[in-house]
């Protein structure tokens, strides 16, 4: 059965790190306060422009200036978010390929609203039809809100969805879908941090990524009616991505 696949933004898709941090740090540096390294803006994302603040500033949630930095950020961010950013090697491949198959495909993200139609558009035109970010009147992820309105966009049932993303916010929003997330390992976290998440799909590559859809699309129906769990193939999608202790997964 094909089933439609939604796809996180940054870290899945899109490398936008190097604009973020440049952006994070034009607007932690208006307001006197120390710039933040790659690494640190790199754990800061995922869970959008105002926790990504929060944590960058010095006084946390605290700090008088923090609504301050959060307009200075995504003022500038609005100017640059174009500058650095690219899709990851293989993606455009990838979803050249979702397309000529009719795979239906949706972004959702905790960026700005604003933001993801834009890339969304800039990088992938009509390949993408469906990309929907952070917006009053919606729960960002975790919460599945954003992907049950991309399902019903693409005009699936949101039992019919995979899920791709980089992140631990990723694994929480699959898991409160009730669907199945591929974690990818070419974005922002470390495949041991979220295999000690409990990931349950690897794909070090957008080529893997393809194998994970495919299994999954394969096997997933036959496995739910049987009232199989998903976790019993973790082997196989660890062996093919060298994740160690495969051997032992259940």
């Amino acid at each position: 059965m094909k089933k439609a696949i939604i796809f996180d933004l940054d870290g899945t898709l899109l490398d936008t790190l190097e604009d973020l941090v440049l952006s994070t740090n034009a607007a932690l540096s208006r307001y006197g306060y120390p710039e933040r390294t790659l690494e640190e803006v790199r754990r800061f994302v995922g869970n959008g422009a105002e926790r990504l603040m929060r944590q960058a500033v010095p006084g946390g949630e605290g700090d008088p200036h923090l609504g301050d930095c959060l307009q200075a950020f995504r003022e500038d961010y609005q100017v640059r978010m174009n500058d650095h950013t690219r899709p990851y090697e293989g993606i455009l491949k990838l979803l050249g390929k979702f397309s000529k198959e009719g795979v239906p495909m949706a972004i959702v993200s905790n960026k700005p609203d604003f933001a993801v139609r834009e890339l969304s558009q800039r990088f992938f035109g009509d390949v993408i039809r469906v990309a929907i970010g952070e917006s009053e009147g919606i729960r960002r992820k975790p919460w599945p809100d954003t992907v049950k309105t991309a399902a019903g966009k693409l005009g699936v049932e949101l039992s019919d969805c995979i899920y791709a993303g980089d992140s631990e916010v990723d694994l929480k929003t699959a898991k409160n879908c009730g669907i199945p997330c591929v974690s990818v390992t070419w974005g922002f976290r470390e495949r041991e941090y979220l295999l000690s998440l409990g990931a349950e799909y690897m794909a070090d590559s957008p080529k893997e990524l393809y194998e994970c859809y495919c299994l999954l699309c394969g096997n997933a129906g036959r496995l739910a009616r049987a009232d199989i769990p998903f976790r019993p193939r973790l082997r196989f999608v660890r062996e093919r991505s060298g994740a160690k202790g495969a051997k032992d997964a259940p």
